[in-house]
């Protein structure tokens, strides 16, 4: 397995477009044998500390192998809306890991 941490950092005011392209997005991974663990909008109170920018959303995603990861990402269904990402989207950080 391998587990994909998302950063996300929405443009303001393109929350509706951003949900949009989440729509498409998230029943793909099922595709591609992976599982959202985790969706979170964190409040502003829910930080204790931090030293990034706050994200507006946080993902915890599952594959069973990298070539899952790379095909959803390839998937084509999934390219006709990027479109939407590339427009709510000012940044994302990933980090990839393994379950220790």
């Amino acid at each position: 397995m391998i587990y994909i941490t998302q950063l996300i950092y929405i443009i303001d005011g393109q929350e509706k477009v951003f949900d949009e392209f989440e729509s498409i997005a998230i029943p793909t991974i099922l595709k591609y044998n992976g599982r959202l663990l985790l969706r979170i909008r964190p409040s502003h109170d829910g930080y204790i500390e931090h030293h990034i920018d706050k994200p507006y959303e946080i993902h915890l995603v599952e594959f069973a192998t990298q070539q899952d990861f790379d095909h959803f990402k390839n998937d084509e269904e999934r390219k006709k809306f990027l479109h939407l990402k590339e427009q709510s989207i000012k940044a994302t950080m990933m980090i990839q890991g393994a379950k220790i």
